[in-house]
């Protein structure tokens, strides 16, 4: 039995897409307030310098992977005009019908697809650009899913991964203390689960460092990246070309 990490714990590989469905169906409706709470509103500044790194052009066609509610797809939408496409992907059923139902809100009709990370279900060099933001960490073969996006990414095309990383040093032991004690009670007081936001501090802590995934990503076929530490680091995007 081939087993991985569920957070802390290990779990054969098999039970492990299962257990962060049940994570993300629990916290899908309080999601938006949750990632304003617990990072102080700094979730829409890393977003906002995504966009701007993406760079995006009118007519240009964009995959947002593990898109939940929509605030990369909206604002990808929003560059690529009328003449591109942005796709918004989750694999959770919860959480894409919280970004559709807010896109639709908004007047913005993109197409939306129940798609797996490790087996997407779009042709070789069908996007100019791929981002998958704090999703990258739950994902059971993260090796599989890198060479997934490289395989549907245009010959020069962008891959920028947005995830939680390797806070500098001098300020491990108060992050830790705030990831372990603080926000399972926010999780808990906001949303009723403090088990789901206990579970983020632990996945958090698993996921591969900023040096570490940048070789991640250039095995699966990224010529170029580039590392940028956000907030110390607590959150770092990677920016990757495709050879």
């Amino acid at each position: 039995m081939s087993t991985t990490h569920f957070g802390f714990q290990q779990v054969d590989e098999n039970e492990k897409a299962r257990k962060v469905r049940g994570v993300f169906d629990s916290v899908a409706s309080k999601y938006d307030l949750m990632n304003d709470v617990m990072s102080a509103g700094l979730h829409r500044a890393w977003k906002a310098y995504t966009v701007q790194v993406a760079n995006l052009k009118p007519g240009e066609r964009a995959l947002d992977i593990a898109g939940g509610t929509g605030d990369l797809s909206r604002a990808f939408a929003r560059k690529v005009g009328d003449t591109g496409m942005v796709v918004h992907t989750d694999i959770n059923e919860a959480m894409l019908r919280q970004g559709r139902d807010r896109l639709l809100d908004e007047g913005l009709i993109l197409p939306t697809s129940l798609a797996d990370a490790e087996k997407l279900p779009f042709k070789d060099e069908s996007f100019d650009l791929v981002s998958v933001a704090f999703g990258l960490r739950n994902m059971t073969h993260k090796d599989l899913a890198l060479a997934e996006m490289c395989r549907v990414l245009k010959p020069g095309g962008r891959l920028l991964v947005l995830e939680f990383s390797r806070i500098a040093e001098p300020l491990r032991k108060p992050y830790d203390w705030y990831s372990f004690n603080i926000l399972p009670k926010l999780g808990s007081l906001f949303a009723g689960d403090a088990d789901s936001y206990r579970y983020l501090a632990e996945s958090i802590r698993m996921h591969p460092d900023q040096a570490t995934l940048k070789a991640m990503m250039k095995t699966a076929g990224f010529g170029h990246v580039d590392v940028h530490n956000l907030s110390a680091g607590i959150v770092a995007l990677h920016a990757g070309i495709k050879c």
